[in-house]
């Protein structure tokens, strides 16, 4: 279980968070949802390990028993957890296939340890190319560089085909809806759907609208204000809350 306790955090002096608490099993999906400045992104990157989010005395931040509150982003990715970024950076010259590669060997001598092959460009090939078949990631992204010159569904696919690679065991997916049109956001929620489904990861989806939850289709919906949970409930508060928004659901600032 990902287990969230009083997380509280700050920017650069400000105060954002202020006392998140959530829990996610493995096979779950959990909607975040919120207006702008609510502190969706700073609970992604205090979840994460952002070096600029200074994470208060008192708040926790546990994977399945080990507690990753003041980790770095390499201990936590380790400890099994995964992060989607909206506008994820371009890695001029990394080629997408070899950085996968060497991620996907990293994370396994992890697991199995010693007793562990790093698999060959050649085997890593096939490999990729089943994961690319199986989950409809049929572009031709993977054979540019690490997000260089592609396009918001190019980047939402290569992101999908990184967590297909590195099986994660939770992943926080932001915004992932974000530039997609109708087409490549209902292929790109299938396919999420589907590998979160495949492998049993906790997902945590964080989100300005309804649309994408139609297809994903969560067990709970949380809704932040002012750097905390404000309400969760079921599929239907998301519905709510894109018909009559925020203020006329009666979320208000401050309250």
């Amino acid at each position: 279980m990902l287990t969230i306790k009083n997380l509280k955090a700050s920017v650069k002096e400000k105060k954002i968070l202020n006392g998140v608490n959530l829990s996610v099993k493995r096979g779950e999906i959990h909607a975040i949802m919120g207006p702008n400045g609510s502190g969706k992104s700073t609970f992604v990157n205090a979840v994460t390990g952002h070096p600029e989010v200074l994470i208060s005395k008192g708040s926790k931040i546990v994977v399945d028993g080990l507690n990753i509150t003041h980790g770095d982003p390499d201990e936590r990715a380790a400890a099994g957890l995964f992060a989607a970024f909206q506008n994820p950076a371009e890695i001029v010259g990394v080629p997408l296939t070899e950085f996968l590669r060497l991620a996907y060997n990293n994370v396994q001598k992890d697991r199995q340890g010693e007793v562990f092959r790093e698999l060959s460009p050649i085997k890593f090939r096939n490999l990729l190319e089943e994961k690319i078949f199986k989950y409809k990631l049929d572009a031709p992204f993977f054979e540019r560089n690490l997000n260089e010159g592609f396009s918001g569904g190019e980047k939402k696919k290569s992101e999908i085909l990184q967590m297909a690679v590195i099986e994660p065991r939770y992943a926080v997916l932001d915004e992932t809806d974000s530039g997609l049109d109708v087409t490549a956001l209902k292929n790109v929620s299938e396919s999420i759907s589907r590998l979160a489904s495949d492998i049993n990861i906790g997902l945590i989806v964080i989100t300005h609208y309804a649309r994408i939850l139609k297809y994903l289709k969560p067990d709970k919906v949380h809704v932040f204000i002012d750097g905390r949970i404000a309400k969760t409930g079921g599929s239907s508060l998301a519905d709510e809350l894109d018909k009559n928004g925020y203020t006329e659901a009666g979320y208000k600032k401050n309250e």
